[in-house]
């Protein structure tokens, strides 16, 4: 029997092409006033920029982890390795957790880190082990279940509201024609509860140079979701779901020790006889408690007719549109002892081919959001319907764009990286112009 395995995952993750430039959905961003927890006037806070490297080879760390410890405040280090962290000037004596999956966790007073220039060094600390040294399982699918099996035991028990900064880009070649950044507020249910967390908006911004997109308007439908639904122990149905664990071949990678304490690496991918594009890729289940830390992976695009159909929604009939690739990444935090959705990451590169036309045109979609605080939300808070994004949102064309640099206040963003940050600065400068 063949497995149906995009049913949801077609719903959440799209994208959509069309010859005419189709309108933005328009969610009345312009009109939301309903506050954060984390309220942006309502103190002093000091910013800290600087780059994370190994110690060794001195090659920038890519989605670096920086947590000010007994909080839930963090910030995830961009492409370039680097991060801006905003914290409270009341936290005067707060230390800085810095971490990297397969480095040891670098602890620094915060009083010792500049507002700029700051450079650190994490060294590695993957050590293989023998079996020998671990008991190892002799199944490697039997432990990819009792991870899924034990979160309700390992993850958030509670009801908790998360401040997420989300940000997705479109690029053509290596030029950026479309950024988009929001903050949004999750309303995080219990890990052990099937039902699913809301997402209300608090701020949006975004461009588009169509001049580069051609005759192309290509919509990242979903949004935020996107990355929200890659929370693997929150959502494994859209990875793995009822009974397709069986489609997949699982296999043990050399046991690791990532800060001190042991690791299993399995590798997972479908298996030969299954000819649908299913996934491939690494988990990270903590020899212990079997709790999921890391999952890395990608969808196997070889058969482009029916990769396509997964996330081409509508296409100009001349267009031949279909992906080359789909990679996805989540990592998860620990806080008193409990895990939590973090960071997660959306990349996926698609190839546009005219009939009668000689070229074609290359197009890179990323996404990617990261948890910068949160708390529990003991008073049982909910969203209005009216006030909650929709799984399918599409990020409007119609807000305040980047004229703004005090736009975020005091909420912890991820660093875009130098091409975005070009692409910022000339919309700002033709603002300016046009204002003058």
């Amino acid at each position: 029997m063949r497995p149906i395995i995009f049913t949801s995952f077609r719903h959440t993750i799209s994208v959509q092409l069309s010859t005419l430039f189709l309108a933005a959905l328009l969610l009345g961003f312009q009109n939301v006033k309903a506050a954060f927890f984390q309220q942006e006037e309502s103190q002093n806070y000091e910013q800290y920029k600087g780059v994370v490297k190994d110690s060794e080879s001195k090659d920038i760390l890519v989605f670096a982890t920086i947590a000010i410890e007994g909080t839930n405040i963090s910030v995830i280090t961009n492409t370039e390795g680097e991060f801006l962290l905003k914290v409270p000037s009341s936290m005067t004596d707060a230390r800085v957790r810095i971490s990297h999956l397969g480095y040891d966790d670098k602890i620094i007073p915060l009083s010792e880190l500049k507002s700029s220039n700051n450079k650190i060094y994490l060294d590695i600390a993957v050590t293989e082990l023998s079996e020998v040294e671990i008991s190892m399982p002799k199944d490697a699918a039997e432990v990819v279940r009792k991870a899924l099996s034990k979160k309700g035991d390992n993850y958030l028990g509670d009801h908790s509201i998360m401040t997420a900064f989300y940000r997705e880009s479109i690029k053509k070649r290596r030029r950026n024609v479309s950024l988009s950044e929001a903050v949004v507020n999750i309303y995080k249910q219990p890990y052990s509860s099937s039902r699913k967390d809301v997402m209300k908006l608090y701020k949006a911004r975004k461009s588009t140079d169509y001049s580069r997109l051609d005759t192309i308007a290509l919509k990242f439908r979903g949004g935020p979701f996107n990355t929200l639904y890659i929370d693997f122990m929150k959502y494994p149905e859209f990875m793995f779901e009822n009974g397709q664990l069986d489609y997949y071949d699982f296999s043990f990678g050399r046991t690791t020790l990532i800060n001190e304490k042991p690791v299993y690496v399995i590798n997972f991918k479908q298996r030969p006889d299954i000819s649908l594009p299913l996934f491939y890729g690494k988990l990270y289940i903590d020899a212990n408690t079997y709790a999921l830390t890391s999952a890395i992976y990608n969808l196997n695009v070889e058969n482009r007719k029916e990769a396509s159909e997964i996330f081409v929604r509508k296409k100009p009939a001349r267009a031949e549109v279909y992906p080359t690739q789909a990679a996805y990444r989540v990592d998860y935090r620990q806080n008193d002892g409990k895990w939590y959705y973090g960071y997660s990451n959306v990349q996926m590169v698609f190839k546009v081919k005219w009939k009668n036309k000689l070229f074609s045109s290359t197009y890179a979609i990323s996404g990617e959001m990261a948890i910068t605080d949160w708390k529990k939300n003991t008073a049982k808070e909910f969203v209005q319907p009216r006030e909650r994004l929709r799984p399918s949102v599409v990020l409007s064309d119609e807000v305040s764009g980047f004229s703004d640099p005090n736009f975020w206040g005091d909420y912890n963003v991820i660093e875009p990286e130098k091409s975005i940050e070009t692409a910022i600065n000339k919309i700002r400068r033709k603002l300016r112009r046009i204002k003058s």
